[in-house]
């Protein structure tokens, strides 16, 4: 990270610069007073309209699941980075022929941690497998990032077993792109992280929590946030992978350091397995389901 910066550099990225990228057309965003206020690209990406683009990026995803009849998720996290066994695999096996100790000993980390995405894979498909007896205002649909790894996993369970799922992109410089298990009338892209945080929120029955890296620390934190402030109602935050999420959070610190009570530590489960993530959903709320 650079030690010097530019004070009058903007903090965030302008919708405006963003949307260059999605544009092939670039007549479209050239200023033209002649245009219907909101038909008019150009005008939308002010910095005065902001606050409209905050309506239509909480609108537009809310609209879409409506008319769908997606009113209950479980939000899966985890990290973008953890490949397929098949993949992980082949690159072991790629490494192993080359001989290069750490090539060797990466291509191992990825084995294990290919683990964590056909476990994802499994829970999704549990997730849909058992929804599909379930009277539709009880049934229950699979939500995520929509990108790579443990989010791809997820999108895959569901879409093996028949099931539609929920995607909530985030627009990145590194352009994240939808991973193709999306459904693709259910696959949104957001500018701003605070609003697709609140579509998370909005219809999430249940957190699962797959090992990852910043970006699931941050999904995770604010949702027990929400629940010990009593902002949200209780869900179960289940942190799967007990090994990995003890090793990375001492919890008992936050306890023994006054920072939380004894109490939030009933915020959340680990889980180790499939089957187990998705009995303790069910026992919450007392689902009658079949398949487990």
């Amino acid at each position: 990270m650079q030690s010097i910066q530019d004070l009058q550099a903007p903090s965030l990225p302008h919708a405006w610069a963003e949307t260059h990228t999605e544009f092939h057309d670039a007549g479209l965003l050239e200023p033209q007073a002649s245009r219907l206020a909101f038909a008019d690209p150009e005008f939308l990406l002010r910095r005065e309209t902001r606050g409209i683009r905050f309506q239509l990026e909480m609108l537009k995803p809310d609209l879409a699941q409506t008319e769908a009849k997606i009113e209950h998720t479980v939000v899966v996290f985890g990290s973008a980075r953890f490949p397929d066994m098949a993949t992980a695999q082949a690159k072991l096996q790629a490494a192993a022929l080359s001989g290069e100790p750490q090539g060797i000993t990466q291509a191992e980390t990825g084995v294990r941690n290919a683990q964590h995405y056909e476990n994802a894979r499994v829970f999704a498909q549990l997730v849909a497998q058992s929804c599909s007896c379930l009277p539709d205002d009880e049934k229950l649909y699979i939500c995520t990032g929509g990108g790579p790894g443990i989010m791809e996993a997820a999108n895959r369970g569901a879409k093996e077993a028949g099931s539609p799922s929920v995607a909530l992109n985030i627009a990145l410089p590194h352009e994240q792109h939808p991973n193709p298990y999306v459904t693709p009338e259910l696959s949104f892209k957001f500018h701003y992280f605070a609003l697709r945080k609140m579509h998370f929120m909005m219809r999430a029955k249940a957190l699962v929590a797959f090992p990852g890296g910043f970006g699931t620390l941050d999904e995770l934190f604010e949702v027990m946030t929400l629940v010990q402030t009593r902002k949200a109602r209780p869900v179960p935050i289940l942190l799967f992978g007990s090994d990995y999420w003890k090793r990375l959070i001492n919890m008992d610190v936050l306890v023994e350091e006054g920072t939380i009570s004894q109490e939030d530590l009933k915020l959340f489960r680990y889980v180790d397995t499939p089957e187990a993530a998705w009995q303790v959903i069910c026992d919450f709320y007392q689902l009658a389901v079949t398949g487990l």
